[in-house]
């Protein structure tokens, strides 16, 4: 399932155009994605959690090569699925 996906989804669902579920839509990742830029988290209760986790430095090795390589640390963004999401999928996947 993509984006237009969701959105003809919702909108068939809700009765709403396409147009302004796409609206919606795309606002809700933009604030979704402004948050994380800030270092927040947004939880959306019953599906999960978006954070912002810093990777420390490391040292990697090289496979073609076998050299040591220094991976310098970074900041990811990450999702936290909740507890009744992790139980939805593992029973429609079982």
């Amino acid at each position: 399932m993509n984006r237009a996906d969701i959105v003809e989804t919702i909108s068939d669902a809700t009765g709403l155009t396409r147009a302004e579920v796409s609206a919606v839509f795309e606002g809700s990742l933009k604030l979704i994605e402004q948050e994380l830029a800030r270092g927040g988290t947004v939880e959306l209760r019953r599906f999960g959690t978006f954070k912002v986790v810093k990777r420390a430095p490391r040292r990697a090795v090289n496979p073609r090569t076998g050299t040591p390589v220094k991976v310098p640390g970074r900041v990811v963004p990450t999702f936290k699925p909740s507890p009744k999401l992790r139980a939805a999928v593992k029973n429609a996947v079982q």
